[in-house]
């Protein structure tokens, strides 16, 4: 199976080219970052840069055709600019669907996320149908109207994936911050320490990857959330991962209202300066201290035949211990 990875120079689509590759695919990188492009190349990917944002008309010819495509690149954080992130996942998700149908994928696999979902409430075991609330964020705004592109064009096998919070060796965004923000200062206690949310390990999120690459019919159109399947205590996660690396966690309790407040005229003032910078704390961020958050993966199970294999415990000795 020939497969195109966009986003290859991430975490994810990184990841998910070696894993390809193991299982004898034949997988085409994707990306814009020069250097990291060079390095795939020198680990014997084909690899192309490209900025997907912008249409490509040569991009096609250049690759060939293909079986699948799998659309990892996306503007991935809880703060920006409207424009910025309808560049990268609306329109770079238009012209990827573009270019799949040049290549005659017959199989379209969109990363989405379950920001879609998200809200100043608690939820749990939420499943797909749940109806999505007004998006916290231009991600999530951006993201939603990804996934409509996508299921869209039917004559692509469109899958759309959900995977909540991936981490394993080599991430940088979401453990990383957390580890950060402990070494800043004490961290917000909100709501008593309530909060809790399933994370799920790299390696199980490019199982379920190659499981929605499958040629079955059934799976044309759907949706589907992949995660852990282990809702976890946040002040859990941190401090089991502080403590890993030997680094000492303070909480100090706030009152919710007042901080949100705080965060959402921090969020509004970083982005009106001429030269916009994110804020330490936004109304999401806040929000992922202060509710439950899990997903209902049994959709993934009964239809994907996908389950997470890889437990927080083992996925954090994983992570730290720098193995896949």
């Amino acid at each position: 199976m020939r497969v195109l990875v966009t986003g290859a120079t991430g975490f994810l689509g990184g990841a998910l080219l070696r894993h390809l590759r193991s299982r004898g695919c034949d997988p085409v990188a994707l990306g814009r970052d020069a250097a990291r492009c060079d390095r795939l190349t020198a680990a014997g990917f084909t690899t192309l840069r490209t900025d997907l944002s912008q249409p490509d008309p040569q991009l096609a010819d250049r690759i060939g055709r293909l079986d699948a495509v799998v659309h990892c690149a996306a503007l991935s954080s809880p703060w920006g600019r409207l424009s910025a992130f309808r560049a990268a996942n609306v329109e770079g998700t238009r012209n990827a669907l573009e270019l799949a149908a040049r290549l005659g994928a017959r199989r379209f696999v969109n990363i989405s996320s379950p920001t879609v979902y998200f809200e100043l409430k608690d939820k749990e075991n939420v499943g797909e149908t749940a109806p999505l609330p007004p998006p916290i964020n231009a991600y999530a705004r951006t993201k939603a109207e990804a996934e409509r592109l996508v299921l869209a064009r039917t004559d692509l096998g469109p899958v759309n994936l959900r995977p909540r919070g991936i981490y394993g060796a080599g991430e940088e965004t979401l453990l990383p911050r957390l580890i950060a923000a402990a070494r800043r200062g004490p961290l917000p206690l909100l709501r008593g320490g309530v909060a809790s949310i399933d994370l799920t390990h790299v390696d199980d999120v490019v199982t379920a990857i190659a499981a929605a690459l499958s040629p079955d019919p059934a799976l044309s159109g759907e949706t589907f959330n992949i995660s852990g399947g282990e809702p976890l205590a946040v002040r859990d996660i941190v401090e089991r991962t502080c403590a890993a690396l030997g680094e000492p966690v303070r909480w100090r309790r706030v009152p919710f209202g007042p901080a949100m407040l705080a965060a959402r005229l921090a969020y509004a003032a970083s982005l009106a300066r001429p030269m916009p910078k994110e804020p330490l704390v936004t109304p999401y961020t806040l929000g992922l201290f202060a509710f439950r958050q899990s997903l209902d993966i049994a959709k993934a199970k009964r239809v994907l035949g996908w389950q997470p294999k890889i437990s927080f415990a083992q996925g954090l000795a994983m992570t730290l211990g720098g193995g896949q």
